[in-house]
């Protein structure tokens, strides 16, 4: 892939994954898991009673484990940011893996040194 054709490919490959990480928008770490509480019926005891779905954000902070608690529409608005995360991430990780072709294709490496003859052989 020295050719500059085929760089020139990649770097306008990594020119729209940068546009890409523009256009996400906000961002968040963590997930989102409905709950729902099942419990008997205060007025039917034979019958049980279903609540929720209730919605919780949980997330790392310092190595800590946080939840919170949510309405329905900050889940949803929670999910989004949650998925622009995980796409931030893939487009990232195809940014490093062409830089680093980019970068391998368009600098001098080190030259290899020739080899010194063994002189333990000829005295």
């Amino acid at each position: 892939m020295g050719t500059s054709k085929g760089v020139r490919s990649l770097q306008e490959q990594y020119r729209r994954l940068k546009e890409g990480v523009v256009q996400i928008g906000l961002i968040a770490l963590g997930t989102i898991t409905p709950r729902t509480i099942t419990r008997r019926n205060p007025e039917d005891k034979r019958r049980k009673k279903t609540y929720g779905p209730y919605y919780q954000w949980t997330y790392k902070l310092q190595g800590k484990t946080v939840t919170v608690n949510l309405t329905k529409d900050q889940a949803v608005e929670f999910r989004k940011a949650i998925d622009n995360q995980r796409r931030l991430e893939g487009i990232l990780s195809k940014m490093l893996e062409l830089s680093r072709t980019i970068l391998q294709n368009t600098t001098a490496g080190v030259r290899r040194r020739l080899r010194a003859p063994d002189r333990r052989l000829n005295p």
